[in-house]
């Protein structure tokens, strides 16, 4: 074979050598092209997920500011540091004309609740032109109406349900199961009540007294709290305050509530200032977790951490 034979042989292999190391390149620079774009997209998702575009909906003029309450009051559901915030934005933007919250919850923590009923009355005092109203969805109940009694105004469907006046504190004894399939509890404290309420352990007269009387007590802060927020609105009866709950129609009737309104209709005809701007904090993912993987260990560390008044 001649030198010339060799020459080309040798200039084809690298032209294709190099075709292929160019095709590889450009292989891998799409490759990083779309893995970018598909960060981005992700990225994007997360970002607006999150709520770091910032809270609420923004707009120029007059309009009502609208705070969300719905589920269970709790430190790690709908807590009163999230509807607080709301309300502090709501009250504190200059275009706000009225505030509107939203209620649709069964109750829960009468702490949380009453964080939010203190915080409620300390806005309107520090803002005596800018009325709160509360329309109440499908429940406010309890702990939900609790923070209802803060407001100016209550309003409802007339199939919703309201009112439920009332403490609990629930739970489970174990020790007739424990007896038939053979369990041995073996609880040691330092301190007398230190097993308050063990579920596994017979129940104790004394304790169940103390809880009944500090149930009691919390009770009468709810009654005192209606009474105040109500005033002479309030018909009182035997049952107001015996923990029932009553159709919207019936609260109207007992003076739990004023009148029938929805959120647009309080807005528009109540307010005067139709547009609404949403002012309900949401809190992102990684806090979520968080909040939910540090009441885990808490209630794993503490097998009583249920056993809590409860205002529902």
């Amino acid at each position: 074979m001649s030198d010339t034979d060799n020459n080309w042989e040798r200039k084809a292999l690298e032209k294709v050598a190099l075709a292929a190391v160019h095709e590889q390149r450009k292989s891998r620079q799409w490759g990083i092209f779309f893995k970018s774009l598909t960060f981005l997209y992700l990225f994007t998702l997360l970002f607006v997920f999150m709520g770091w575009t910032g809270e609420g909906e923004k707009v120029l003029g007059k309009h009502t500011a609208l705070v969300d309450m719905e589920g269970v009051i709790s430190s790690d559901q709908v807590s009163a540091d999230m509807v607080i915030a709301g309300l502090q934005n709501a009250f504190e933007d200059k275009h706000t004309v009225g505030v509107i919250l939203r209620i649709n919850s069964p109750g829960g923590s009468p702490v949380q609740a009453g964080q939010m009923y203190d915080e409620i009355k300390r806005l309107l005092g520090l803002h005596p032109k800018t009325p709160l109203y509360v329309v109440v969805d499908d429940i406010c109940a309890s702990g939900g109406y609790y923070v209802a009694s803060a407001a100016d105004k209550i309003f409802v469907d007339k199939a919703s349900l309201v009112g439920s006046i009332g403490v609990l504190m629930d739970g489970f004894g174990f020790t007739k199961a424990m007896d038939k399939i053979g369990v041995e509890r073996r609880l040691l404290t330092a301190g007398e009540n230190k097993g308050f309420l063990d579920p596994f352990s017979p129940s104790d007269p004394k304790q169940q007294a103390y809880a009944k009387n500090m149930l009691e007590e919390v009770h009468q802060q709810f009654i005192d709290v209606v009474r105040k927020g109500r005033g002479k609105r309030l018909k009182e009866t035997p049952d107001i305050f015996s923990g029932l709950i009553w159709s919207g129609a019936k609260s109207i009737e007992l003076g739990l509530a004023d009148a029938y309104g929805s959120t647009d209709y309080v807005a528009r005809e109540v307010i005067k200032a139709e547009d609404i701007v949403d002012f309900t904090p949401h809190s992102d993912l990684v806090s979520r977790l968080a909040d939910k993987l540090g009441v885990a260990m808490a209630k794993g560390l503490n097998p009583l951490a249920e056993s809590k008044p409860h205002l529902r």
